[in-house]
């Protein structure tokens, strides 16, 4: 019973761990931040196209959490 457990845990915080979400990003090559909403106050200036992208990839790519989102 303790393993069936141990397992279920195991299997469960894993799962969370694999979920990937989806983040934005401005098209300029000098935009320095992700933002979970296409709508934040942060992509506001955005003068480029608005980049749907996983949040995997705009870590990858350098880029931090905006700070309207913290």
């Amino acid at each position: 019973m303790k393993k069936l457990i141990l397992l279920s845990s195991i299997l469960l915080l894993t799962s969370f761990n694999s979920v990937e979400s989806d983040v934005y990003i401005c098209g300029e090559k000098g935009a320095k931040k992700y933002h979970f909403s296409k709508n934040c106050r942060g992509l506001a200036s955005c003068k480029h196209e608005i980049i749907k992208v996983s949040l995997q990839k705009a870590k990858s790519m350098g880029k931090d959490l905006c700070g309207w989102e913290d």
